[in-house]
């Protein structure tokens, strides 16, 4: 299962691999664009992701990682929303393994652009699902995105055997092996991109 979270409207897809070829079980966003009361908006989330956990009994579950923007209001509430929908997957099987990608991997494994548009990436989903989804809100297509990203990765033997437990797709695989670096390096790496 793939997920894409959101505060107005959360996307999913699940996969189900048969014959060792992806195939769409199901694909939809979770709305709640009404609902005006933060807490409640996470408690809906909660609901939702638990009731398709609980339905189709993902083996795995990815989400998409918040993007780093410069409104930090819209990363926090994001941040909560993916965190409720883990705790709702952990919550019902908490054996679930779960992983993460970056938004541009993301696009990255099914456009081959990682700048690509939620048009392009739902196009392409169409395309490699032999599905026809319209759906009202792209949100559904980019869970999808996820779900088959994860499917990527880790059907992928270069990247196994290259990553091994270390594969994280928050960047790729080889920033996952060195370790992130802090501000502190890059500021000093780059001191010219410092704006004062």
């Amino acid at each position: 299962m793939g997920i894409d979270p959101g505060t107005n409207y959360m996307g999913y897809g699940i996969i189900q691999i048969v014959g060792g070829k992806p195939t769409a079980l199901v694909m939809g966003e979770i709305d709640m664009h009404k609902i005006k009361d933060a807490h409640q908006k996470l408690r809906y989330i909660y609901e939702r992701v638990r009731s398709l956990t609980r339905d189709y009994t993902p083996c795995e579950v990815a989400f998409e990682s918040p993007f780093f923007g410069e409104n930090v209001q819209s990363m926090l509430k994001l941040g909560r929303a993916q965190g409720v929908a883990i705790a709702a997957v952990l919550g019902t099987s908490s054996d679930t393994p779960i992983a993460e990608y970056a938004p541009s991997r993301v696009k990255q494994a099914i456009t081959g652009n990682g700048r690509a548009s939620k048009e392009q990436v739902a196009m392409m989903i169409n395309a490699m699902l032999g599905t026809d989804y319209k759906p009202r809100k792209l949100d559904a297509t980019d869970g999808m995105a996820v779900a088959l990203c994860h499917w990527f990765t880790t059907s992928n033997n270069l990247t196994q055997a290259t990553a091994g437990e270390k594969r994280k797709g928050l960047g790729g695989d080889s920033k996952a092996r060195k370790g992130s670096s802090s501000w502190e390096n890059f500021v000093a790496a780059n001191p010219e991109r410092v704006k004062r």
